[in-house]
């Protein structure tokens, strides 16, 4: 019997387990599951479960130009990339309970971003799918070759994060497009307010199944 885990959370269905709370019989076989289906912990639809226990392809570190990386560690940071630091520091002391260091530091990160310069941004469904598709296709791949290639390990964490938020966020725009305003209708919206993370249901996961804080900082966001 098989074995396949969200890519989102972790869970993983055993074909010779079965689901029977949910109505998969044991032994139920996984293409034989309806496209219906969505992980029992996070949410995340059929689509995302990949094979389980398959060695992962090794990413493909990016060539780096001695000189180039020299220059990069003098260069000076942009107001965007020191707010984005900032927002991370108060996040970090928001966990160890540490709350004037969180203040200060969100203090910080609002500062520069008023300093920033902002794109214009993305304002129909089709812009914002595009942007994801571009992520997940492309950008998430560069982001990690190169930080496999500079060994930074919190880089490496941070894009975790963001690419299953991502993956997640693509997936329910996806059925929003096919299902529109049904899909939300006599049901509640949860955002992890430290990941991101979103989930569609009357009551969250106990836990954020990516970034394993507690439910009570997945917020319900009320629609007007």
């Amino acid at each position: 019997m098989r074995e396949f885990i969200c890519s989102i959370c972790g869970y993983i269905y055993n074909e010779s387990v079965g689901i029977p709370e949910r109505g998969i019989a044991i032994g139920t076989k996984w293409e034989t599951i309806p496209d219906s289906f969505v992980c029992p912990i996070c949410g995340a639809p059929k689509s995302v479960f990949k094979p389980h226990n398959v060695t992962p392809a090794t990413p493909v570190p990016l060539p780096v130009n001695v000189d180039d990386e020299h220059l990069e560690s003098l260069r000076e940071l942009s107001t965007g990339e020191l707010s984005v630091i900032c927002s991370s520091l108060a996040k970090g002391c928001e966990k160890q309970q540490l709350t004037a260091e969180m203040e200060a530091f969100n203090k910080l990160s609002e500062y520069f971003k008023s300093k920033t310069f902002t794109a214009p941004q993305a304002t129909t469904l089709a812009e914002v799918t595009k942007l994801l598709d571009d992520d997940i296709a492309k950008n998430f791949v560069d982001a990690n070759a190169a930080a496999h290639a500079n060994n930074d390990r919190g880089a490496l964490r941070s894009l975790v994060w963001s690419e299953k938020v991502s993956v997640i966020m693509k997936t329910l725009l996806d059925r929003f497009t096919k299902e529109g305003d049904a899909m939300l209708e006599n049901t509640r919206i949860w955002v992890c307010d430290i990941c991101g993370f979103i989930y569609i249901g009357d009551v969250p996961p106990e836990i954020c199944p990516i970034c394993k804080v507690p439910n009570f900082k997945i917020i319900e966001i009320k629609r007007r």
